[in-house]
């Protein structure tokens, strides 16, 4: 997300309260190269926001598969929003399709049933210079996973 998508994001949009909104960002430390800057673009986009930085919890777990179970266990902590931050890369056998569907799917059941909004920032790339471009300074899916929940909040308030 450059400077003007920011800025025209806030001159149409505002938080309700943002200094009481609390957010949960569930961090797969595989590929913490990958996912550290996301959850960093992420945590940058919610503070600009009037987010407190106190109000960010930030919880790791292994790798992407995990975050389903850790996103669960967090939709009844007084949390607002959840975001799910994991990085997949194709390799060379099928675990790929299985691990990001299980997660997708994952993610979009806990939707269905949570009062609050569960964020996919899940990068599933077919290779380490697509995550490296989709995790940058140009264009980084943690920022647009931050906008996202940030969105969904006020739907939900």
């Amino acid at each position: 997300m450059s400077t003007k998508q920011f800025d025209d994001f806030n001159k149409d949009f505002k938080v309700l309260n943002p200094d009481k909104l609390k957010i949960a960002c569930v961090v797969s430390e595989w590929h913490n190269e990958i996912t550290m800057k996301l959850f960093n673009g992420a945590k940058d986009i919610l503070t600009k926001n009037g987010i407190h930085e106190k109000n960010i919890s930030r919880i790791n777990v292994p790798g992407s598969f995990e975050l389903i179970f850790a996103c669960k266990n967090l939709i009844n902590k007084n949390f607002d929003a959840v975001i799910a931050i994991g990085c997949i890369i194709q390799g060379e056998t099928r675990h790929f399709e299985f691990v990001s569907s299980a997660v997708v799917n994952g993610i979009k059941d806990l939707n269905i049933i949570s009062d609050i909004p569960i964020i996919l920032c899940v990068s599933t790339d077919d290779n380490i210079n697509q995550s490296i471009d989709r995790s940058g300074d140009k264009f980084n899916k943690g920022m647009d996973s931050a906008i996202a929940a940030l969105k969904m909040i006020t739907l939900n308030q």
